[in-house]
Order: C-alpha cells, then sequence, then structure tokens
C-alpha cells in the first residue's frame, strides 16, 4: 500500500434531511438569512414528505464514498474517505474535528459536484475554511482535487446512462430527442465562472459518444424571485416547445447532477414527466452517474494525480485538465438574496 501525504479523503456533499422530523431544520439552514416566509418552507417541505419524509443524498454519497475507497485500495492506495456536508451532519466541521482528533493533518476533498460555480464549488471550499477557522490551531489543512467534468471516464459514464435510457425508447430510439439538464443558477452567477461552457463541453462528448449531432442544454430547478435573471430554457418550457413541433418522445439525462436526490425525482421523475405525460411525450429519464464504475474510477484516478501517482492528468474537449487550487476569487459573485421564496436545496 503506498503511503500518501493525506490521512483521508473528504467527500464534499450538499446534505439532506434524513427524517421527517430534520426537514424544516434543514430547509432553515439552506435559507438562513433570506428572510423565508415559513410559509415557504412548509411547502418545499412537502416535497420531501412526499418522498418519504427524507432525502436520498446522504445515503447515495454515503455508497459512494465506500466505492471510492474500495477503488483506492484497490489501487494500492489505503486512504478512509469520509462523507462531510455542508448543511446537514455529518457536517463538515464535525468530520474535521473528529480526524484532528484521530490525529489527522492533511485531508484531500473531493467536491461532489462535476462543474464549476459559486454554489457548485466556492462555498464548499468557504465552508472548509469557516469550519477551520473554527476549529483554530491544529486543524488539518485541506486540500482539493480538480473539476473533473471533462475526466474522460466520467463522460463515459453519463454516456452508458443515456444508452441504457435510450434502449428503453423502442423502435422510436433514433427520433427520440436528447435533452440534458442542470441546475439552473442566477445569470450574474453565471457570469462569474465557465459553469454554462463547462456544460456544453461536457454536453457534445457525450452527445458524440452516443452518435448524436442534436442535442438540447437546458435547466431546471429554478428558485428565487421572479425579478432576478436565471439560466434559461428551462426543463417545462422546451417540453412543450417539443410537443408542439410534434416530437413524440424524448430522453432525458441529468448530466449536472450526480445522484437521483430529491431535486431530479421530483422536478424530473414527477413534475417534468406528468407534464410530458400531459403533452403526450414519452419521456425516458436517464440515470445518474451515481457509482457507476467508471465514474468512480475517474475519482479515483483525480485522487491519485493530487498524490504524485499520475503524469498524465485526462481531460477531453475544449477545456484542459483544470488547476487542482482554484483562484482566490474563483466563482465568486454578488448574490441577489431573495425575500419570498426559497433557494431549493439541492438534495
Amino acid at each position: 500500500m503506498t503511503s500518501p501525504r493525506y490521512d483521508a479523503v473528504l467527500l464534499l456533499g450538499f446534505g439532506g434531511p434524513e427524517s421527517r422530523e430534520e426537514v424544516l431544520p434543514f430547509l432553515e439552514r439552506v435559507t438562513a438569512g433570506r428572510n423565508v416566509p415559513k410559509e415557504r418552507l412548509a411547502e418545499v417541505a412537502e416535497h420531501y414528505h412526499a418522498l418519504g419524509g427524507k432525502s436520498p443524498i446522504n445515503e447515495q454519497n454515503r455508497a459512494l464514498a465506500a466505492a471510492l475507497e474500495e477503488a483506492l485500495r484497490a489501487r494500492g492506495i489505503d486512504l478512509p474517505v469520509r462523507l462531510a456536508n455542508r448543511n446537514s451532519p455529518p457536517f463538515i466541521v464535525d468530520v474535521l474535528r473528529e480526524l484532528a482528533a484521530e490525529g489527522a493533518t492533511r485531508l484531500l476533498a473531493v467536491i461532489t459536484s462535476a462543474f464549476s460555480s459559486f454554489s457548485g464549488c466556492r462555498q464548499y471550499l468557504d465552508a472548509v475554511e469557516q469550519a477551520r477557522e473554527e476549529l483554530g490551531e491544529g486543524a488539518p489543512v485541506v486540500d482539493k482535487t480538480r473539476t473533473f467534468f471533462n475526466h474522460p471516464l466520467f463522460l463515459d459514464a453519463v454516456a452508458e446512462r443515456v444508452a441504457d435510457a435510450l434502449a428503453q425508447v423502442d423502435e422510436r430510439e433514433a427520433k427520440a430527442r436528447l435533452v440534458f439538464t442542470a441546475h439552473s443558477i442566477p445569470l450574474a452567477m453565471a457570469n462569474a465562472c465557465d459553469y454554462v461552457a463547462q456544460l456544453e463541453d461536457a454536453c457534445a462528448l457525450v452527445a458524440a459518444r452516443l452518435g448524436r449531432s442534436e442535442w438540447q442544454l437546458v435547466f431546471q430547478s429554478r428558485s428565487g424571485p421572479p425579478h432576478v435573471p436565471w439560466l434559461e430554457p428551462d426543463i417545462e418550457t422546451h417540453l412543450r416547445a417539443l410537443a408542439q413541433i410534434g416530437k413524440k418522445s424524448v430522453v432525458v439525462c441529468p448530466i449536472g447532477f450526480l445522484s437521483d436526490h430529491v431535486e431530479v425525482v421530483w422536478d424530473l421523475d414527477r413534475v417534468a414527466a406528468s407534464l410530458a405525460e400531459e403533452l403526450g411525450l414519452e419521456m425516458v429519464r436517464a440515470g445518474t452517474v451515481g457509482t457507476h464504475p467508471k465514474f468512480v474510477a475517474a475519482l479515483a484516478e483525480i485522487v491519485e494525480e493530487r498524490l504524485g501517482l499520475r503524469e498524465h492528468r485526462r481531460a477531453e474537449g475544449a477545456f484542459p485538465a483544470l488547476p487542482d487550487r482554484c483562484a482566490p476569487n474563483c466563482c465568486r459573485y454578488e448574490a441577489q438574496r431573495p425575500t419570498a421564496e426559497p433557494t431549493r436545496p439541492r438534495s
């Protein structure tokens, strides 16, 4: 086994409630300081209650952590992989405290987001620094791995999930429209990073693997006040447009999400699927990468890069393999805080 210069890997997650009793406290943490009415929080909480009173995200991330630890061990790397969340137990600060008590001095963070943005990367780094400041002297140093949207194994995993979905559209496979979705973000946030460009590049690379020249990137899960512009078009608008031009089937790939959490199973499997049925569209949703072996292997490779065990950093498309360390002000932007609606949690 390799004795790396890190004591553990942190899998940084958004977090989510794991019981009905945790739903409202979780939503209150996510929307803290945004003056969101309790009535609106209760409305969003009903999405969780309708799905059994919990988010599947922690269970899925624990499975990913276990798969990554196993993949590293198979490569001769003896590193524990610990889940640490921004918004629910196990909180980042608590995991850092526990690891410090076990003697850890240096950790390597893998963020559960493939694409660069304030909410998908910078907020995680800020949360880690806040946790380290809270712990004070003796807090472990935390480095990060690179963003992996253009790693060929991640792209392979997405393409295989889409291929499985296309196979469900029987004889109309060749005519089914391919639509990729990602979380909408405010335009001000998008303008401060390469989120859209990275998504478009990844979508093109996945489509090329499938021999598809036609595809569309749309967005979902928009929140915030109506006067603040967010990325468009949204999935529901696009489904209506497809129906209007006579399309009969669509395969939806949530490329912007790594696991089938609430925003996938509610916004796509319930809301979008219901609309598609109403419009007479056959809609098949591709699975997220989850613990797909090729995706897990991609994460193992970027950990190996940080350990100095790989000379070549694999990447495809218009972007190179991005640096491990972000620039000091990377992805920062001035948020316009909503006063009437909460930011819908990524869980």
